[in-house]
């Protein structure tokens, strides 16, 4: 798609591409790193796409200035995005930093830019692993 057809849609429906995208990526670090029993390959996904981790992840790569302008301006659209109710394990801030996250993946992963979902993903997890 192009960036003028992306700038129709809304941003949770980005974020709602971008859920997918992130959670597939996690799942294939997850499964590809071990074989495991299901259920602990489920917790182990859940980890990596709550809300929490992913404000955390966001707020690591601003900091580190590693998103571009326009990547920081997608990230800003999909967390101000009205309607997002917080979960009850995070708070309406972390919610709304991973919407912004997802709504990124979401926004890169329409307009064909595989390279650079994973060059950020990568980022994220190896913040994580250096966490762990």
């Amino acid at each position: 798609m192009t960036e003028k057809e992306l700038s129709q849609y809304s941003p949770l429906t980005l974020a709602f591409m971008g859920d997918a995208v992130y959670e597939t990526l996690v799942r294939e670090k997850i499964v590809s790193s071990a074989n495991m029993p299901v259920r602990k390959l489920h917790d182990l996904t859940i980890e990596k796409v709550c809300a929490e981790f992913q404000a955390s992840a966001v707020k690591r790569l601003l900091e580190k200035g590693l998103l571009t302008e326009e990547e920081q301006e997608i990230f800003r659209h999909g967390r101000n995005a009205g309607g997002v109710t917080a979960p009850k394990h995070s708070t309406v801030g972390e919610y709304r930093a991973a919407t912004g996250l997802e709504c990124l993946f979401g926004f890169l992963h329409l307009s064909g830019r595989t390279d650079r979902i994973r060059e950020i993903f990568e980022l994220i997890w190896q913040d994580a692993v250096t966490e762990e």
